[in-house]
């Protein structure tokens, strides 16, 4: 029986595969050449991997390259409150029953292929980036690189925004390993851009062994800061005067670096407006002031660090942590980043076998200064009771802990 709503669609998903992950690319990439996903003839294709800052990445080539007069496709997850926030045409989602639609297509295409919930939606957004007849399509990699299933796409552009130590069971406990996983997305003769400051050797070598043109953050392409603006360059391509925004400026850099490879008419005019314009939900996003409310998908220890040095700049009053993580992230390293810049600490459950308990995450914070909760509500509203009206409530840890807020926010 085929399902008639979104709702019963995703259901079924969760049920096809015996597990969440699996990764690798050889069931995926059948059903995809089978459906004609792998190519898009007509469309330039970007595709962007990295620990952090892949979304933010995403969200400035989207908004510059609008800004251009392109017609954008992205493709990114996990979502934070509906399914359809995975897929963006020209900045809009889609409706719920063109998803449904492309839903169909795959499961009457897979045959008796089993795929899991991320690789059936995958090939679904594929399919509905195909019928949108874009201009230029960012597909952001869900987990690693080069077993993703993203990476059955044939890029004109290969992108690793940042390099950190996450999904330890999946990709490696160090940086090199993990940086070998992200390399995957990488193709021989093609632009291959990595932004990370530290880029390890083995990212190197493999671009080096099959022949991308690797171009790397501080040698091909740099950013400078000043007092009330930023600048780039690379090569002979050199823009002032950038105006700053709250995403971070390394990501925004690379994201240049990106555009310079598309061989696209982008003017300085719409890279400036475009960057100004970048937007992405849970990313240093502001909901309220007096007291300022913060909310952040920070959950590893590199977003934490991003995040403890935005607090610091912009912030001068207590800062009140209210957190649920995942029991599967590095929750001690990414708590110690936070080590005397939070005054008070409101820890909740989330729920889920993935879910870590606020009881955990206590282990990690002041005994003085730490509340538990049953949830993020509960710990939300507490931390709003006990703020002055100068303080900054930061919520943080998960996507799931941001989009409870959000949803709040949303209901009234």
């Amino acid at each position: 029986m085929i399902p008639n709503s979104l709702s019963a669609w995703l259901s079924h998903l969760e049920q096809l595969h015996p597990s969440d992950i699996e990764l690798g690319l050889t069931r995926v990439k059948r059903v995809a050449e089978q459906l004609g996903l792998t190519e898009f003839d007509n469309a330039k294709v970007v595709l962007v991997g990295g620990t952090n800052g892949k979304g933010t990445t995403c969200a400035m080539l989207e908004s510059i390259l609008m800004q251009a007069g392109y017609r954008v496709g992205v493709y990114s997850s996990p979502h934070l409150i509906r399914y359809t926030e995975r897929v963006r045409v020209d900045g809009q989602e889609l409706l719920e029953q063109q998803h449904c639609d492309a839903f169909a297509i795959i499961e009457q295409g897979r045959g008796d292929i089993a795929l899991t919930y991320f690789e059936f939606g995958t090939l679904a957004a594929l399919q509905l980036l195909k019928q949108a007849q874009c201009d230029v399509i960012l597909l952001e990699v869900g987990l690693g690189g080069r077993l993703d299933a993203t990476n059955i796409v044939e890029p004109d552009v290969s992108v690793v925004t940042t390099i950190d130590i996450d999904h330890v069971e999946w990709l490696g406990n160090n940086r090199e390993d993990v940086s070998y996983e992200k390399a995957g997305i990488f193709r021989t003769n093609k632009p291959a851009i990595c932004g990370d400051y530290d880029t390890p050797q083995r990212l190197i070598a493999h671009a080096d062994h099959i022949g991308a043109k690797l171009l790397l953050a501080n040698q091909a392409f740099t950013m400078s800061l000043q007092a009330k603006s930023w600048d780039w360059q690379m090569g002979d391509k050199q823009l002032t005067g950038l105006p700053l925004i709250s995403l971070p400026l390394q990501n925004a850099a690379t994201a240049l670096a990106t555009i310079a490879q598309l061989d696209l008419n982008v003017s300085e005019a719409h890279i400036k407006q475009g960057v100004l314009e970048a937007k992405l939900a849970g990313r240093m996003q502001v909901i309220q002031t007096s007291p300022t409310v913060i909310l952040d998908v920070a959950h590893n220890p590199h977003s934490a660090g991003y995040l403890v040095e935005q607090l610091k700049a912009k912030t001068n009053g207590p800062i009140l942590a209210v957190v649920g993580m995942l029991k599967d992230k590095d929750i001690k390293a990414t708590l110690a980043k936070f080590d005397g810049v939070v005054s008070q600490w409101y820890l909740a459950d989330l729920s889920g076998p993935r879910a870590a308990s606020a009881q955990l995450l206590a282990q990690y914070t002041p005994a003085e200064t730490t509340q538990v909760f049953k949830n993020v509500e509960l710990a939300y509203q507490q931390a709003i009771a006990d703020s002055e009206a100068q303080a900054v409530v930061i919520v943080f840890g998960s996507f799931y802990t941001v989009a409870e807020i959000i949803d709040r926010q949303q209901k009234g």
